[in-house]
C-alpha cells in the first residue's frame, strides 16, 4: 500500500475526471474523530489509473512494448486483409478478452474463442482450474494477471474472472470550485444572422465557462496485492516478475509525472509515501534479469507476440 501525497502544477487549480449525467465525482470525506465531514472528489478512477499505468509499458510509436517488457509475450491484433497493426491485448480495454482478440483467428486459422476455451481447458459441469488458467494467461499475456481480465462470454464455460491487482486512484480532499472562463473569437465572421452558419457550426463569437477545482489536500492511492500474485500457483520467478512490473509502472508513472489532461498535473509533494518503492531504473533492472534469465512460464515464448488476424467481427443482423 502506497499513499502518495501530490500537489497540483504550475497552480493550485486543477481538472478532475467527469462523468457523463454526473460531472465531477463529489463525496463527502470524514476528518478527524469529532464527526466533521468535508467536501471531496474523485480526480483520477481507478478504471484510468489502470490504463495509466499499462501505458508505461507500451511505446505508442513503434506500436510495441517499451525495452523493459520486451520479451514477455502478448498478443498482436492484425487486419486479415494487409496485415497492418490494429491493437493488442495491451491497449484494449478488456485485453485478451477484448473483442478484437476474441473475434480474431490465430495464425493456424483457429477462432480465438475456441482456441482460449481449449488452452483453459473450460468446459460445462468442471469446476474453473485457477492455477491452470493463470499460466495459460501468463503465457499469452501476463500483464493481464496484473491489471485484470474478465473473459466475459458464454462461450467461455464458467467466464473466468482475474481481479485488478494493481490498483490506484486520486482523491482530493477539502475541494473547492474554481469558476473562470473564456471566449472561442471569431475574426472573420463579425455577425450572425438568418441563413448564416451560427455557433453551432463552429462561427462566431462563443462564450464558455470552466470549473476547475482547489484543494486542501491530493493524494494518489495504490495498492499491489502481492498475495493474489502467490495465489496463482506460479514459479517464484513468475510471481517475482508480476510484482516487480507492478512496482516498476507505479514508480514509472511518478517519476515521468502526473499529466493527466489539460489543466490537471500533478508531482509528488515528497518521497516520503514511496520510500519503500526501489527507484525506476533498478526495478527496470530486475524485471530484464528476470526475463533474460528464463523460468518455466517462458519455456515456450520465443520473445514475439502471437499474432492474430481479424476480418471485421461480427456482422451486424439487420
Amino acid at each position: 500500500m502506497y499513499t502518495i501525497e501530490l500537489k497540483a502544477v504550475p497552480s493550485d487549480r486543477f481538472q478532475p475526471t467527469g462523468f457523463p449525467d454526473l460531472g465531477p465525482a463529489k463525496f463527502q470525506k470524514p476528518v478527524g474523530n469529532n464527526g466533521d465531514w468535508v467536501d471531496a472528489i474523485l480526480v483520477e478512477s481507478a478504471q484510468s489509473m489502470a490504463n495509466r499505468f499499462e501505458a508505461v509499458g507500451w511505446s505508442e510509436a513503434l506500436q510495441e512494448p517499451v525495452a523493459t517488457l520486451r520479451g514477455l509475450p502478448w498478443v498482436k491484433v492484425v487486419a486479415d486483409d494487409d496485415g497492418r497493426y490494429l491493437t493488442s491485448s495491451r491497449t484494449e480495454a478488456h485485453r485478451l478478452a477484448s473483442a478484437f482478440v476474441k473475434e480474431s483467428v490465430n495464425l493456424n486459422g483457429e477462432d480465438m474463442v475456441t482456441s482460449i476455451r481449449d488452452t483453459f481447458d473450460l468446459s460445462d459441469d468442471t469446476p474453473l482450474a485457477t492455477s491452470r488458467i493463470a499460466a495459460a494467461i501468463f503465457a499469452l499475456d501476463p500483464l493481464c494477471l496484473i491489471h485484470g481480465v474478465f473473459f466475459a462470454d458464454k462461450k467461455w464455460p464458467g467466464q473466468p474472472k482475474f481481479a485488478r491487482a494493481l490498483t490506484g486512484f486520486i482523491e482530493a480532499v477539502d475541494a473547492k470550485e474554481a469558476y473562470s472562463g473564456g471566449v472561442k473569437r471569431d475574426d472573420v465572421r463579425h455577425s450572425i444572422g438568418d441563413g448564416l452558419g451560427g455557433s453551432a457550426e463552429g462561427y462566431g463569437h462563443v462564450p464558455y465557462h470552466r470549473t476547475e477545482y482547489t484543494a486542501r489536500k491530493i493524494e494518489l492511492y495504490v495498492s499491489i496485492d502481492a498475495g493474489q500474485f502467490e495465489a496463482y500457483g506460479l514459479s517464484t520467478e513468475a510471481t517475482k516478475l508480476l510484482l516487480a512490473v507492478a512496482r516498476w509502472e507505479v514508480r514509472s508513472l511518478l517519476d515521468h509525472g502526473l499529466r493527466l489532461r489539460t489543466a490537471c498535473e500533478f508531482e509528488p509533494l515528497r518521497d516520503d509515501g514511496i520510500a519503500g518503492l526501489a527507484d525506476a531504473e533498478t526495478l527496470a533492472s530486475e524485471i530484464r534479469t528476470l526475463i533474460d534469465g528464463g523460468f518455466s512460464e517462458l519455456a515456450d515464448s520465443d520473445e514475439e507476440p502471437m499474432i492474430v488476424r481479424w476480418s471485421g467481427g461480427k456482422k451486424r443482423s439487420g
